[in-house]
């Protein structure tokens, strides 16, 4: 039996699909090990979202050599597909696979592990010797932005315990300015719905109790069927489908684009009461110019409307986004707009982004490229602003009732809880004790106060959800 070790970075997609390689290792008799402890084959699932996911996707590819030299050290994932010519001159990577293959990593290890073999006795009676291809079993960039086919993964278990990610959509059409994802990822495929269903059947019958869809552009879920047509209806009629699921209590939404909301599509959302009342609608810009120069295809104006429908059909939903702070050609004035915005909506969470020049997107060519030292200074405004509007909206929940879903026991300042998150994603600590809440339980509990700066205090008292 062999060790493999994963390592991922980058977002939930990427999450999933290392589950899906770890499941398919498994099938092989491989033995799924922790990233610090030694292993025979290593595989690092990289992201390419900004320079820094870049230098970290490096970094553990070279701690993985380190540990042991020997092993096979595979780069997968975003930065695998992007960097894959400055991979092939790495000598701590032994092999690439390209973003399309990644549910055949078994296969593929295997015909390296040949292929090496081959050459190790070979080159035994010679000098020197070839070595196996990196890429064997990789995709070109040109391939993967090329390609119409959704790849096919199923997963059986996830890592988390009563939550799981459901990978639905692959690929981006939008190309912001700022971004390399489509590069990496090529173009929208949507999977089948029948297909989502069955997994979601799977583990819902092993106990999961709730489903995040994700992909990476999820709004576009669909706009392949039909040659196009069917794009917005189609992932709320497969809400509505995976709402039917026997056993399944919450289901969540992952990254949307503000245009999708509208009077009806939010009806069609309120109708679903496993729906969580959590929306993360992306944003990067609170300033109408800045958006034009990211081909951001919706004004601020449109954005706040979407807010808005939300929360006439919800009750305090939570709304989170992502804002990306020193574009291109973004003024001091330009900056402000941004925050009096974002001010204006009041969000739940955001995560602030410093621009990250890419390689081949057009802002990495845009006149105006933004210091350094002034990103820092506007990301950590809009932090600590995050942080003041974060607090508000937990704090709601004080002196209250609230349902959690039981997800893990933790010790927090040596005591022992219980963690779990509201529909909303507000994390709230119960006090673990005998016949108290299990894992994967939906809990109702009354609100006490701040545990920490992010966790909420509970106990068992209420009988009826907030």
């Amino acid at each position: 039996m062999k060790n493999a070790a994963f390592h991922t970075l980058g977002c939930k997609v990427n999450s999933y699909e290392t589950e899906v390689m770890m499941q398919k290792l498994q099938e092989k008799g491989y033995h799924i090990v922790p990233f610090d402890e030694a292993a025979d084959v290593y595989i690092v699932n990289t992201c390419t979202v900004t320079n820094i996911a870049d230098r970290k996707s490096r970094q553990m590819l070279h701690r993985a050599k380190q540990k042991n030299p020997d092993a096979v050290v595979v780069a997968a994932g975003c930065y695998a597909q992007t960097g894959a010519d400055s991979m092939e001159k790495d000598d701590s990577v032994d092999l690439i696979i390209g973003n399309d293959r990644k549910s055949e990593i078994a296969e593929i290890l295997e015909r390296f592990l040949a292929q090496r073999e081959e050459n190790r006795l070979s080159s035994a009676g010679s000098e020197g010797g070839g070595q196996a291809d990196k890429t064997l079993g990789g995709s070109t960039l040109t391939d993967i932005a090329h390609t119409s086919r959704y790849e096919e993964m199923q997963l059986k278990q996830t890592l988390e315990h009563t939550r799981a990610y459901i990978k639905i959509q692959d690929g981006c059409n939008q190309f912001c300015s700022y971004c390399a994802i489509p590069l990496a990822r090529g173009r929208v495929r949507s999977r089948g719905a029948e297909d989502i269903l069955r997994e979601i059947r799977g583990l819902t019958e092993k106990g999961y109790r709730e489903v995040v869809l994700t992909g990476i552009h999820l709004s576009s879920y669909g706009m392949d069927f039909q040659g196009g047509k069917a794009s917005r209806s189609a992932l709320f009629d497969l809400l509505e489908q995976i709402h039917e699921i026997q056993g399944l209590k919450r289901i969540r939404l992952g990254s949307l684009e503000p245009r999708i909301i509208t009077e009806e599509t939010v009806r069609r959302l309120k109708a679903l009461p496993k729906l969580c009342p959590h929306f993360h609608l992306s944003l990067q810009s609170g300033c109408d110019a800045t958006l034009k120069r990211m081909n951001r295809h919706y004004t601020c104006g449109e954005y706040y409307e979407s807010v808005e429908q939300l929360r006439k059909a919800f009750d305090h939903p939570a709304v989170t986004t992502d804002v990306i702070v020193g574009f291109p050609g973004e003024t001091e004035e330009e900056f402000l707009t941004t925050k009096k915005f974002l001010e204006a909506v009041e969000f739940y969470e955001m995560h602030v982004f410093k621009y990250s020049r890419r390689n081949g997107t057009a802002a990495a060519v845009m006149p105006g490229q933004v210091p350094e030292e002034v990103k820092a200074g506007r990301s950590d405004i809009l932090l600590e602003l995050e942080k003041r509007q974060s607090e508000k909206f937990r704090s709601r929940y004080i002196g209250k009732c609230a349902e959690i879903l039981i997800e893990e026991k933790k010790t927090i300042r040596n005591r022992e809880y219980f963690l779990g998150h509201t529909g909303d994603y507000v994390k709230i600590a119960l006090s673990a004790r005998p016949k108290a809440a299990e894992r994967g339980r939906l809990q109702t509990v009354s609100v006490k106060e701040f545990l920490t700066g992010e966790i909420l205090l509970g106990d068992e008292v209420c009988r009826t959800p907030v």
